[in-house]
Formats: structure tokens, sequence, C-alpha cells
């Protein structure tokens, strides 16, 4: 049973792992190498890093809290192929971070902050760094959003955008009575596995903004939240699938986006 020497902080977001059979698990999801660079947000205590930084060829790490440095430096002295940041992640720039790294693949592994987890991933997205898979630990309810599927009431606009670059996996679940202090939820392990090929897009930045203006207001139809475009041509698009205007967005598929988004460029 891992113990820990710190002051967690709620604002941080702070709950850490205690046992080493669950990062033993989180870590067996990717096939790390010593040819490897993991990238991990929110070390914590290092449980989950010193587990890393023995199967990988090294980790960049990110922690916002500076208070932590003690017990860090304390717990990851041995090793020598672990670098941390003491930076706000979502304000890095990552492929400069990585750049003076040589690796073979790139990996995002990490227990990471509840509060952030939807805005890390969009940076993992909008970074378009070649990652071979990320693979975080998640609050339950955040993972079955990333995972859902159309026509379910947790399929939203992140729903559509990781579906796009990536094959989702639920790996397996973690119960709230692994971490220290003990959150109110417990947690899902998912992964990201970047699909080989991917449906091709005229505007990717128009495709993000048509997806989130379509699930802005999630009782609306698309009449309703799509109503600053040519609803002539979402029209014509939507009647190929058996819809109309009236459709709510969660009923839509990735495929229907991109051809919706490919139609709208000017």
């Amino acid at each position: 049973m891992e113990k820990y020497n710190v002051n967690f902080k709620k604002k941080f977001g702070q709950n850490f792992l205690k046992r080493h059979v669950v990062v033993e698990r989180i870590a067996d999801v990717c096939d790390l190498t010593k040819d490897d660079l993991v990238i991990e947000v929110g070390p914590g205590g290092a449980i989950l890093t010193k587990e890393l930084a023995l199967r990988s060829k090294q980790v960049l790490a990110y922690e916002i809290d500076e208070d932590l440095q003690e017990e860090l430096f304390k717990k990851l002295e041995y090793f020598s192929n672990v670098k941390i940041l003491f930076q706000d992640f979502l304000k890095s720039n990552i492929a400069d971070d990585i750049s003076l790294f040589s690796y073979q693949n790139l990996y995002f592994i990490s227990n990471v902050p509840y509060y952030i987890t939807t805005p890390i991933m969009m940076k993992i997205i909008e970074s378009n760094l070649n990652f071979k898979k990320v693979c975080m630990m998640v609050q339950k309810e955040v993972g079955d959003r990333f995972s859902a599927q159309p026509g379910t009431r947790e399929y939203g606009s992140i729903s559509v955008f990781l579906s796009y670059f990536y094959h989702i996996k639920k790996e397996f679940f973690v119960s709230r009575k692994e971490f220290v202090p003990e959150p109110n939820v417990d947690s899902v392990v998912i992964s990201f596995t970047k699909k080989d090929e991917l449906l091709p897009l005229k505007d990717q930045n128009l495709f993000f903004q048509i997806v989130r203006d379509s699930f802005q207001f999630k009782r609306k139809n698309l009449r309703n939240n799509l109503k600053k475009y040519d609803l002539s041509i979402i029209s014509s698009v939507l009647s190929q699938y058996g819809y109309d205007l009236n459709v709510r967005a969660e009923q839509l598929s990735v495929e229907i986006f991109v051809e919706l988004a490919n139609a709208l460029v000017l």
C-alpha cells in the first residue's frame, strides 16, 4: 500500500492511487518498450510514474502543484529517465517539450485530474501529435461520455470528436476505494488508439465548430442549433440518411457530421 506525505489539494483534484496492482494494470494497457516516450499529467505521488519509468525509455510528467516537488523528487530519486515539468499541461507546448527526446513511439498514460479531463483530451487531439495510444483513468461518467454511441443520453460533442480520431475501449473499472483521499465517484480506465485512416475532411476547424454548435442546446433540433448555416444544404445531407432538420444532434453518427461539414465548405 503506497503512503504519501502530502497535503492533498481539492482544487487540483488530487486523489492518489494506493495499490501497485492498479498501476500495473494501467501500464499493461500499453505495450511499452525501452524505445518509447510516455507523457503523464498529474504524477501526484509518483506511484504510476515509477511503473511507467520501469517500462519505457523516458517519462515526461507535468505537475501543476509545485508543493509536490519534495515528495516527487524523493519518490523518483533513483529514476534518471523521468523529467518533471512543474507547469500547467493545458498551457504547455507539447511539441516543443518533447522535441529534445528521441523515441520510437509516443504514449499518453495518466490518472488525470478529473476536473480537467475533457480539456486534456481536447488538447491531445488538437496537438496533432502522433500518439500511438492514449490511456487514462477518468471518472466513470466521463468514460461513458467518451465512449458513447449515437442515440444514447451520454452522446455529445466530445463523443463525436473522439470517435472521429480513435478506436475507443473501456479497459477496466476502478473503485473509489482505490484512492486516497477517497473521491465521491468510481473510475474507469479507457484507451484511445488512433485510427489508421480518418474520414476525409475539407476543413477540420469547421467540423469541430459544426459539432459544437449542433450540441449547443441538446434539447433543440438542428434547425435551431445550426440556423446560422445554410439549412438547405444541411437538409439535403440529412435526407440522404432518412433525417430532416427536426433531428437532434445525439442521433447523428460521426460520418454524418463529417458529410455536413464537407458540404458546408464554401
